[in-house]
């Protein structure tokens, strides 16, 4: 911690390998992150994706001093569930404080910034949709803290929401964790060390999950 410097907090290998005292904080730090960036309002700069896939990559050192099993399978798994465990509270926390700010938006009368009928239209959108925009949210950054909060806004069901919550955490979680910790075996076969090149994979990972918001935001909107 002698060397630190404000740029690592955007090195997602940084919280994962975080030593203090010589006791490692990893796992805890990358469950805090997973539940601020799905839960908390303010967790949208945080690096998810990229986090996982490196938590992946990390495993052994993520869980060795914590729930370490001899099985390496086994290891991943467990790495993965907490993790998918986390997110699915972290939307529920987004979907509770969405549900309580929405009450009051839905009791505030018409202003020239703020018409119901918006909100009304979403409400319907989330019922139509909800389930997709759940599942596909969760690959996306930005769009992954903001989307539980909206669905509790216009009062998504709660069994529809919980249940694509379940099934996108895990999704999410699983596709991850486990691409990074079986891709870096397979690497490290062929004598290329993933771990070398972690600021290649980030911006790898950033780039891939980034592009289609931004082509979605950029594309023009056909002629009629």
């Amino acid at each position: 911690m002698n060397d630190f410097h404000w740029t690592q907090l955007l090195n997602p290998e940084f919280y994962i390998t975080l030593k203090i005292g010589g006791i490692q904080f990893g796992l805890y730090i990358v469950l805090f992150i997973v539940f601020a960036e799905t839960g908390l309002f303010a967790g949208f700069f945080l690096p998810g994706d990229s986090l996982l896939f490196l938590s992946g990559i990390y495993c052994h050192e993520l869980i060795q001093n914590v729930l370490f099993i001899e099985n390496d399978f086994t290891n991943v798994v467990l790495l993965a569930t907490l993790i998918a465990i986390v997110g699915i509270f972290g939307n529920m926390t987004g979907y509770w404080f969405g549900e309580k700010s929405g009450y009051y938006l839905f009791k505030k009368e018409d202003t020239f910034w703020f018409k119901k009928k918006y909100l009304i239209q979403s409400r319907d959108f989330f019922e139509k949709y909800g389930g997709k925009a759940i599942i596909f949210a969760r690959f996306l950054p930005i769009l992954r803290t903001f989307a539980p909060i909206v669905a509790g806004i216009v009062t998504m069901d709660k069994k529809k929401f919980m249940f694509f919550n379940i099934l996108s955490s895990f999704l999410w979680s699983f596709a991850l964790v486990f691409a990074g910790h079986y891709l870096y075996a397979v690497f490290l076969e062929k004598g290329i060390d993933l771990k070398k090149h972690i600021e290649v994979i980030v911006f790898g990972i950033i780039f891939i999950t980034t592009f289609p918001v931004l082509l979605k935001l950029f594309k023009k909107p056909k002629q009629k």
